[in-house]
Order: C-alpha cells, then sequence, then structure tokens
C-alpha cells in the first residue's frame, strides 16, 4: 500500500510542486485548500483535493481519521506586510490554523510526520551576520516571523509530549513556476511580468538588498527527503529544524541583471524609495540540511530563473 501524504496549501505554488514531487515517489496525496490564494488548476490530476480551511472542524477531522504518514503543512498567510497591517488575521491562520492541525495529529490513532513550511530569513531578522546556521539566535521583526517561529516551539512540543515526529524547514526566498507575485521572492515573478511586457524593473532603495534564491523543484526535494528520513528523537527547538537554501546571497540589482542576460530581453530600470523595514540581507547556511536530509540544491540562479522566465512566456504566449 502506497504511504499517504496531506499536503495543507497544496494549491499554491510551493506546494503545488510538492504535491507532484510526493507522486513521483509513489505517495498517494491528498491536497488540502481553502484557494484564497491557491489555484485548483496548480493540484496535480493524480492528487484527491479537498476545498478546507485548515482552522476549520472538516480539517482537523481528515488530519485525525485520514490515516495519513505525512503532514505537509504549508497553507500560511505568507505576506509580511499584511501580517503588520493585520498580525490577528495572521496568527489566527498561521497559529490557530497550525496548532488545529496539530491537535488533530495528536488525536489520530498513528500520528502522522509532520514537514512545517517555516522562513529562513524572516525568523533570524537584520541583527546577524548572514549565512544564517539554524543555531542562530531568531529575533523576528514582523508578526509573520513571530507566527512561523511560535509554531516551530509548538511542533517541538508536540514531539517531546506527544511522540509527534517533526521536521521544520526554514525556506530561504523561494521563486520558480507557477509563482505568484506575494512577499519577497515574488520579485522574480514581478520581473518576469514586467520583462514579457517591456515595462521598466522597479528596484526599491540602492538596489544592493540581498535574498538567498532556491529554486522551488529544489524545495520541493527537500520536503520528500523530510517526508522520508529516518529521524532521531525530538529534541530542542533547533534539533530537527532545517535550512532550505543555497548559502548565496544576491542583490536586487544582480537579480534583474541576471532575469534580462536569460531572457534575452531588455527592460529599463526604474528606481523608488527604499521601503520601511525591509530586511537588508538575508541568506542561509544549507550544511545540515545536506548531513540531516542527504539534500543540496541543484539549480544554479541562471539555470533556475530561465526555466522560471520560460514557463511566464508560455503563459504569455497563451493569454
Amino acid at each position: 500500500m502506497s504511504p499517504r501524504a496531506l499536503v495543507t496549501g497544496g494549491a499554491g505554488f510551493i506546494g503545488s510542486h510538492v504535491a507532484d514531487a510526493l507522486l513521483d515517489r509513489g505517495f498517494h496525496v491528498v491536497v488540502l485548500d481553502d484557494l484564497s490564494s491557491g489555484r485548483r488548476e496548480n493540484v496535480p490530476s493524480k492528487a484527491e483535493f479537498a476545498r478546507l480551511d485548515v482552522r476549520s472542524d472538516d480539517a482537523a477531522r481528515m488530519v485525525r481519521d485520514g490515516g495519513f504518514d505525512v503532514l505537509v503543512h504549508l497553507a500560511a498567510q505568507i505576506d509580511v506586510r499584511k501580517s503588520v497591517t493585520d498580525p490577528v488575521h495572521d496568527a489566527s491562520i498561521n497559529i490557530l490554523g497550525a496548532l488545529n492541525l496539530l491537535e488533530a495529529a495528536r488525536a489520530a490513532r498513528t500520528p502522522p510526520r509532520v514537514v512545517f513550511a517555516s522562513t529562513g530569513g524572516a525568523i533570524y531578522g537584520d541583527f546577524v551576520t548572514p549565512p544564517n546556521a539554524e543555531g542562530t539566535p531568531k529575533d523576528p521583526d514582523s508578526p509573520y516571523g513571530i507566527a512561523k517561529l511560535a509554531v516551530e516551539h509548538y511542533l517541538a512540543y508536540y514531539g517531546r509530549l506527544h511522540g509527534i515526529p517533526g521536521v521544520v524547514l526554514r525556506y530561504s526566498n523561494v521563486y520558480g513556476p507557477r509563482q505568484d507575485p506575494h512577499g519577497e521572492a515574488g520579485v522574480v515573478a514581478i520581473f518576469c511580468g514586467r520583462l514579457l511586457e517591456g515595462r521598466p524593473l522597479t528596484i526599491f532603495g540602492d538596489g544592493t538588498q540581498t535574498r538567498d534564491y532556491v529554486y522551488v523543484k529544489d524545495v520541493a526535494a527537500a520536503n520528500v527527503a523530510a517526508a522520508t528520513v529516518p529521524l532521531p528523537p525530538a529534541g530542542r527547538l533547533d534539533g530537527h529544524a532545517v535550512n532550505i537554501g543555497t548559502g548565496v546571497e544576491t542583490n536586487v540589482l544582480t537579480l534583474a541583471e541576471t532575469l534580462r542576460r536569460v531572457s534575452g530581453r531588455e527592460a529599463p530600470i526604474e528606481r523608488a524609495p527604499a521601503r520601511l523595514g525591509e530586511q537588508l540581507r538575508s541568506a542561509v547556511s544549507v550544511a545540515k540540511a545536506k548531513q540531516f536530509l542527504g539534500w543540496t540544491p541543484q539549480r544554479s540562479l541562471d539555470a533556475g530563473l530561465k526555466e522560471t522566465f520560460e514557463y511566464f512566456a508560455a503563459r504569455h504566449r497563451a493569454s
């Protein structure tokens, strides 16, 4: 019998790639998504689909009674700026939604392994020098980062007290096909759209702010590894937390230049005032991912951006 995986947020950008990768690995996949930001067409045809809110009783019942071997929890409010303007809404989804599922997992006959999508940028903040390892002090600057860190603490607690196996994946800035222009990594999707439309590429501030851009199919492979590798007993907060990125800082000016080069498109650079509260530098160390998961990123930035642009170009031609 095939192992069963429930992917929350599986109609979204990252979640749909994770669902694809799990299906390729032989899992029976169920996607749970409320379609508030995900798209039904992103759900793989071989996966089951349930349109549910992670805060709902029905979602909890599915986790409790579904006989899942793995729960990959990606469903979230993902916009850092929205978390600042409405932290209560952010917490209701990102904290209470996760707790709803964890309590249901605790009540299951055999608790599933939980793979939780956290953040490798917002969780560390701007008070440390990248690339940040998992044990770096956490000082998030936004309610979004605070909520992700809170769920990491809860997952460690459920592991120690209730025996629920868990892995935390702290993503850097994920980009790739199916991406919507949300969050900081959405700049890749935005730039692709502007190149295709012949519009200027807007850069905020001086363009030297850095991010660690990791390709979405590499992230999906990390989720498969997290769902299948042997786990040591649950321990402290950072014990089962793993950064998923490249360890390379890329500034926005370099990103724009690289996209223009791999796409063969020209577009002027347009300057805009720096955005208040924007993180200046971000990158994560991925040494632990290699040791713990046997995972390393496979796509170079050039190759990943080229594949991403070609995806958006094909959509543009079809529209």
